[in-house]
């Protein structure tokens, strides 16, 4: 009895180390595999201010992703209305001063009055993005220039993608489940992009 139980007891720490072994490899492939996407980034785009308009246009995508997403086909409980501070954050500077210009300030006044006036004909799924470009106008410029362009946005960006992955992989049963249910990878992907461009620019920032 004392042998069976001490062969037990070794399986299991071996199954332990194994899966620790596991999960530690998994790790390591995925930071080469970040390393390696930093590094084709500057290559590609020329250097690292290149690098950094890359994973800012990237998360900003994943991002509008997400919240077009949550509109439609997704309809999460978590609070995606945290993606609309994260695109304003990271929306790259020429889409942002367009959006902040003459085309955004129509977008915005053509919202607010169908908002005001026909709101029985002003989908739902049309509120978020409204309220964005509303947001991209009337921010004042201290939230516009300096809070965008400082390591203060970025640690903004960094603390909603990590909430919403949370919230994610809770919602869905675990790690495993958040890739393996319906849309399930291209959800968990997208939220994982949130977190590039911020760790991105927080390691440049340290560096």
């Amino acid at each position: 009895m004392g042998i069976k139980g001490n062969k037990l007891r070794y399986l299991a720490l071996r199954g332990d180390e194994a899966s620790v072994e596991v999960m530690q490899t998994d790790l390591r492939e995925l930071g080469l595999a970040m390393r390696n996407l930093a590094n084709h980034a500057v290559m590609v785009g020329g250097g690292v201010a290149s690098g950094t308009t890359f994973f800012k246009f990237l998360a900003s995508m994943a991002a509008i992703y997400l919240l077009v997403l949550d509109r439609t086909n997704w309809r999460t409980n978590m609070l995606t209305s945290l993606l609309v501070p994260y695109i304003f954050i990271s929306l790259p500077s020429a889409l942002f001063s367009l959006l902040r210009g003459e085309v955004g300030k129509w977008i915005a006044f053509i919202s607010v009055v169908l908002r005001l006036f026909f709101p029985r004909h002003f989908p739902d799924w049309l509120e978020l993005p409204g309220s964005l470009v509303l947001l991209l106008v009337v921010a004042p410029g201290f939230f516009a220039h300096t809070i965008r362009n400082d390591v203060v946005g970025v640690i903004i960006c960094l603390a909603i993608g990590c909430y919403l992955l949370q919230e994610h992989i809770r919602a869905s049963g675990g790690f495993r489940n958040s890739f393996t249910e319906r849309h399930g990878i291209s959800n968990s992907l997208g939220i994982i992009l949130l977190l590039v461009y911020p760790i991105w620019r927080l390691v440049l920032h340290f560096h």
